[in-house]
């Protein structure tokens, strides 16, 4: 049955073409499992909590926007009575009845491994589309400071400020529109938490198709916490969400992520006793005994959408998103006001990324890209393309801090965090100046072109401890399953470089020096410079192996043979401009006798990538790669392969083009000068 919706309808609409319902959620209280919810154009000003799901992939319940991106749902009010306070400030009283259960301007965002740099409210004011700054005085207002963390420092001066007044109960703002007189802007605030996410669990197999979604004041979405998007399946099986237009999320566009478990929700923030490790632990464990299987959760496709301008994510996840495919999205400026902080930030940002596949995605001006956290188990990142996610408008440098301050408030294209794999990395161009944070093990990176340095190689995989011993402890699982086979430690290493091109870009001298001048510590070194070496001294296979030889049990001599790390792979590799190889590796290729020069534009909305590196690419023979090559992660003993158990042969590049028996480095099969992306 097809249901229709009109924003332009009169009330009292059946939902039939000839009388269409004036909301979607009315459609959404009667669709039933091979329904299709047409939306006319216009906007819908709801939060739209499907009753009903699908009852399987053949037979699912679709949403579609009859004009794609014509359909606008939004989780904001406008606001058209705002009345001169000050000079340049703008006064609005709201009252509260509007915002129903949760007030988001005095609801904080707040949650585990959140950082509370200000008092920030989930809420936010809207110019033309765009929200403002907070801050915590009304003198902010009256006499806003430019901020020099946000990617977007001349529009921080648009900046507001919440009050309540309890006698008359109302939200009281103040505004600064630097000239402008909001009356006759569009200005809107954020009333509701999200846009289209089914308030119970279990709801399947639906399609959201061609919407614009816009502008909820979600929550900060932990791992250890009920993590809330503009849109999400909420704990159920077989979403598609496609062809969107999503932005001005104050914290995540999509959660894929995890239910609420109440007497574990944010628990390392409210009790404090545990770290916050073992609280994730507990999570994990508590999910898989609530029904947490590839039969119930997960299986959900996000694919071609638009999304950016969100405070914390473009997508997150912990546990619901596994099996899932992430697929053709542009995922862009995320974080970039700098206004909220915390070890949860990235274009996207899962855990428990188990058989998840996410390819030909555009990642840029993100704080950081795609960081894959705990579990990234089967987990496939390919033909990606990444730019421009480490700090790409630096300050001049004497009005900067060189020191680890810098380096910490900086991300990278990739992030793989304690997973013992498989986790494979291939075809993707990494050109940030930071292209891999890998304190992880298990992991192989196949026929890339990495730009940027490898970083926290080694380290990064303990919990920080003065002076005590505080390994961190991450589950493996049974191959293609949820369930969990064990827990362990980290012992580094067990990682694949295979046909890679590394090039040295030029370093920018506040990189440079806040590497160079970071003191130590157990979770970053600020690496910018590229190539394998941070692997040196790491063990060869041969030379691990020979570790065993002999060895009959309790009678052995002591050793740590256990307790070393792991081996590493190389072979295949090219190195420009200086990129070092593994010492150990094997047939490295350095080009010493030419500098290359790499660099990306945009041209009418497509990317390019400009090189001559291919004019000095030297002739040799590399390895043709498979699974059968990578062999299999130390930890869990799985191949590197689909999710279906299949192998994979990497006999196509970037473009699915044709590899032949003697591949090229790197992502492209033909190299050029000019590649359009």
């Amino acid at each position: 049955m097809q249901i229709y919706v009109s924003a332009q309808a009169k009330p009292g609409g059946d939902g039939s073409k000839q009388a269409p319902f004036q909301t979607i959620s009315q459609a959404a209280k009667i669709a039933r499992a091979g329904d299709e919810v047409l939306v006319a154009p216009g906007i819908y000003r709801e939060r739209v909590d499907p009753l009903n799901g699908g009852e399987s992939d053949e037979k699912r319940i679709v949403y579609r926007s009859e004009e794609k991106l014509g359909a606008v749902i939004t989780g904001a009010e406008p606001v058209k009575h705002w009345q001169p306070h000050s000079e340049n400030i703008w006064i609005a009283r709201i009252s509260n009845g509007i915002f129903g259960e949760r007030n988001p301007f005095t609801a904080l965002v707040s949650g585990d491994w959140f950082v509370a740099t200000m008092v920030a409210h989930t809420g936010d004011v809207y110019l033309n589309g765009k929200s403002m700054y907070e801050v915590t005085e009304l003198e902010q207002v009256e006499h806003p400071q430019r901020s020099e963390a946000s990617w977007d420092s001349d529009f921080s001066l648009y900046t507001w400020y919440t009050e309540q007044d309890e006698a008359s109960n109302e939200t009281v703002l103040y505004a600064n529109f630097q000239g402008k007189d909001p009356n006759q802007e569009n200005v809107e605030i954020s009333v509701r938490p999200s846009c289209f996410y089914p308030s119970r669990e279990g709801v399947n197999y639906i399609t959201l198709s061609g919407f614009t979604v816009c502008m909820a004041a979600t929550q900060w979405a932990p791992p250890t916490a009920y993590q809330e998007g503009m849109i999400g399946p909420h704990w159920s099986k077989g979403w598609i969400i496609e062809d969107c237009d999503i932005y001005e999320s104050k914290c995540s566009g999509i959660s894929l992520g995890k239910y609420l478990q109440p007497e574990n929700d944010n628990k390392w923030l409210h009790k404090k006793y545990k770290d916050g490790t073992q609280t994730e632990r507990e999570c994990i464990c508590q999910a898989q005994r609530e029904g947490w299987s590839k039969e119930r959760i997960g299986s959900h496709i996000v694919r071609r959408c638009d999304i950016h301008d969100c405070g914390q994510t473009g997508i997150v996840g912990h546990l619901g998103g596994v099996f899932s495919i992430i697929e053709d999205n542009h995922i862009h400026h995320i974080n970039n006001k700098q206004n909220l902080a915390g070890a949860e930030i990235g274009g996207i940002k899962m855990h428990a990324a188990i058989d998840v596949i996410v390819r030909r995605n555009h990642f840029h001006h993100c704080t950081r890209g795609l960081w894959l956290d705990w579990q990234a188990q089967g987990t496939r990142v390919t033909q990606n393309l990444f730019h421009h996610n480490t700090l790409p408008n630096l300050p001049e440098e004497e009005k900067a801090e060189t020191g680890p301050a810098l380096m910490m408030g900086i991300g990278e294209d990739i992030f793989v965090e304690v997973s013992h794999g498989p986790t494979l990395i291939d075809n993707n161009l990494l050109l940030s100046a930071r292209s891999l944070k890998l304190p992880t093990q298990g992991v192989a990176l196949v026929h890339n072109l990495i730009a940027g340095g490898l970083v926290s190689v080694s380290i990064g995989t303990d919990n920080g401890a003065k002076t005590l011993s505080s390994p961190r402890y991450t589950p493996y699982h049974v191959p293609h399953q949820t369930e969990v086979a064990g827990f362990m430690t980290f012992l580094h290493g067990d990682m694949r470089f295979y046909n890679n091109i590394f090039v040295q870009q030029p370093i920018h001298p506040l990189l440079r020096a806040g590497m160079e001048n970071m003191e130590p510590n157990c979770w970053d070194d600020g690496n910018v410079l590229c190539g394998t070496f941070p692997y040196n001294g790491y063990p060869t296979f041969e030379e691990w192996d020979k570790e065993f030889e002999g060895y009959c049990g309790m009678g052995s001599a002591p050793s740590d043979r256990y307790y070393m790390h792991l081996p590493v792979w190389a072979e295949g590799n090219v190195y420009f401009n200086g990129a070092k190889p593994w010492d150990k590796e094997k047939n490295a290729v350095q080009v010493t006798d030419a500098e290359v020069s790499l660099s990306i534009r945009q041209e009418n909305g497509t990317y390019i990538l400009e090189t001559d590196l291919y004019e000095h690419m030297p002739k040799g023979k590399r390895p043709f790669i498979s699974t059968e090559t990578l062999g299999m992660a130390f930890e869990p003993e799985q191949k590197f392969e689909e999710p279906d158990g299949t192998p994979i042969v990497f006999g196509t590049d970037y473009f699915g083009e044709h590899r032949g028996i003697e591949p090229m480095p790197g992502p492209f099969e033909i190299g050029k000068a000019h590649i359009v992306l």
